[in-house]
């Protein structure tokens, strides 16, 4: 996916660990907290509408499907989960969930609110989860989330694809219309952080009425519980309505949200500057030099039209799994070695990105820095290892997204390689994200070198940047990479009993990407965001999601 303050989402996270696996042996319940209205800003009630920067998704606006920040930030705005995050800093507080209770953070009790209901006038009720959950893990759904419903029991995939070869799961069970049990096939400590993800999304029963392919007919204007219905979606603008029936208690301030379609970053903050759209998430990295963005997002009195915020997002280059000279780790090494990521924050972004030095986010429960030794600037070493594994045949390749603004930090990592290690190297560019997307899904066979990819947390967990983007067969592991002793760490640290031990696992899982460098950590994002002088403030989430809840308009 591409995919929150650090000291705070951590600590929040920390805390609700804790109390899940504190009580295990103790013969106590152990719920998490309660909701917590207050820290949403759904107090405001502006009304109006606003239209944000959106992008072509790759896949339907299916939960269990949608594994991409395109379609993922419309959903966020659309679904309910048993689990919210709270937009300043992550902390997992309940929504559709009454409790979520558990002794031994295997066997988990889930009570429903009375009353939550779809956008179809039909009540939200513990079979919706119970069948939606089972479609998303099977195999015969075909979806690319499947892989997050592995850790419940009679969860089977002996194929290795991150699927459930069966149509249901022992590990789920109804018990009236507002209590179901999961139970795990091991401790899951930071299960009820997860189930904050869109994935874990109930569907109505209209959902499994639907028999078209793939259910592209419901995919198409999907049935949800959130705050925002899905009213309108075509190529060019996805449009939401505030749902009038909302029972939660995190409700969206404006009446109506336009998603319009942008395949060029830079038109999108033109637009914003000269107030033709409301809201962009992304500014180009040409107006982060000298902080001219800063200059032209100002109102006639004064005030800014600009914010930023710490994200849990990481931007990375993956090796191709078709490209057989890739193969050669000190190949991978090398190149990683071969430029100075501090020099391209600092000529592209204005030092508006932070360089990576590990595969985990600063903002997510669980970060130890410095897990990337090659990340580390070394054009001697890098030039040395380059050569010892036989250099690069041919022109190396950069893909990247012509929607995303990619272009310039790409061609300064090539000009650095071409320098450092004396290899060809050339930016290869997609019109649009999701053709990016589908060549990498296909493992296309002209889809050499490396390619961009962003990681958007889905939870504030160290877990999420690991084991469905590295673990064997998960759903985001594009680079294909497999490592036994990795996957064992992940299974080790799910089962630790207490989150300080599960943290120390994950991490000495991080340290085998060193040695492996199945992908190569380029920057962490703190998110710059702009809005037109309709708007007088908007808060954006540690997700680099902006919270509809939050919008005052002028």
């Amino acid at each position: 996916m591409l995919t929150r303050p650090r000291a705070l989402a951590a600590a929040a996270v920390s805390a609700l660990l804790l109390m899940s696996v504190a009580s295990c042996g103790s013969g106590d319940n152990t719920t998490t907290p309660t909701n917590s209205a207050a820290s949403t800003g759904n107090s405001v009630t502006s009304g109006g509408e606003i239209t944000v920067r959106g992008c072509t998704p790759q896949n339907s606006l299916l939960p269990p499907n949608t594994s991409e920040v395109c379609g993922g930030n419309v959903l966020d705005a659309s679904e309910a989960k048993l689990v919210h995050y709270t937009p300043d800093d992550a902390a997992p507080e309940l929504d559709v969930a009454a409790s979520i209770d558990t002794t031994d953070s295997v066997h988990w009790t889930v009570k429903l609110n009375d009353g939550y209901m779809f956008q179809d006038g039909t009540q939200v009720k513990a079979k919706n989860f119970v069948d939606a959950w089972n479609w998303g893990a099977a195999c015969s759904s075909a979806q690319l989330n499947s892989y997050f419903f592995a850790p419940i029991a009679g969860f089977t995939d002996p194929s290795g694809d991150g699927c459930n070869t069966a149509d249901t799961m022992s590990g789920l069970a109804v018990v009236d219309d507002l209590t179901f049990t999961i139970t795990t096939t091991s401790p899951t400590s930071n299960l009820v952080v997860r189930l904050g993800y869109t994935a874990f999304a109930p569907q109505p029963d209209a959902f499994f009425a639907d028999t078209s392919e793939g259910k592209a007919n419901f995919a198409k204007l999907p049935i949800a519980a959130g705050p925002y219905q899905i009213v309108k979606n075509d190529d060019t603008q996805m449009v939401l309505q505030k749902f009038a029936g909302y029972s939660g208690k995190f409700p969206g301030s404006v009446d109506k949200v336009t998603f319009k379609i942008y395949n060029d970053t830079s038109a999108a903050y033109n637009d914003v500057v000269a107030n033709n759209l409301d809201l962009t998430d992304v500014i180009p990295s040409d107006q982060l030099v000298g902080d001219a963005w800063k200059t032209d997002l100002v109102n006639s009195d004064g005030t800014n039209r600009w914010g930023t915020k710490d994200t849990g997002v990481i931007q990375v280059l993956t090796y191709s799994a078709v490209d057989a000279q890739l193969k050669n780790t000190s190949l991978r090494q090398a190149i990683s070695l071969g430029w100075d990521r501090a020099q391209v924050t600092k000529a592209v972004f204005n030092n508006a990105r932070t360089p990576a030095t590990g595969w985990v986010s600063p903002v997510a429960d669980g970060y130890k820095a410095d897990q990337c030794t090659n990340c580390v600037f070394d054009a001697a070493k890098a030039k040395q290892l380059y050569d010892a594994a036989g250099g690069y045949k041919g022109t190396f390749l950069i893909w990247v997204n012509g929607d995303g603004g990619h272009d310039a930090w790409a061609q300064a990592v090539c000009n650095q390689l071409k320098n450092n290690l004396g290899m060809e190297c050339a930016v290869q560019t997609t019109p649009d994200f999701k053709t990016l997307r589908n060549k990498i899904t296909k493992r296309d066979a002209d889809l050499t070198g490396m390619y961009r990819g962003g990681w958007q947390m889905d939870y504030p967990s160290i877990e999420n940047f690991l084991a469905p983007i590295y673990a064997t067969g998960a759903s985001s592991n594009d680079g294909d990479y497999s490592n036994p002793a990795f996957d064992q760490l992940l299974v080790d640290a799910a089962a630790a009993t207490t989150n300080d031990a599960a943290n120390k696992l994950y991490q000495q899982a991080e340290a085998l990407l060193d040695k492996d460098m199945p992908s190569m950590p380029l920057w962490y994002q703190q998110s710059q965001f702009g809005f037109s002088s309709k708007i007088k403030s908007v808060k954006m989430t540690p997700f680099s999601t902006f919270d509809f809840g939050s919008v005052v308009m002028n």
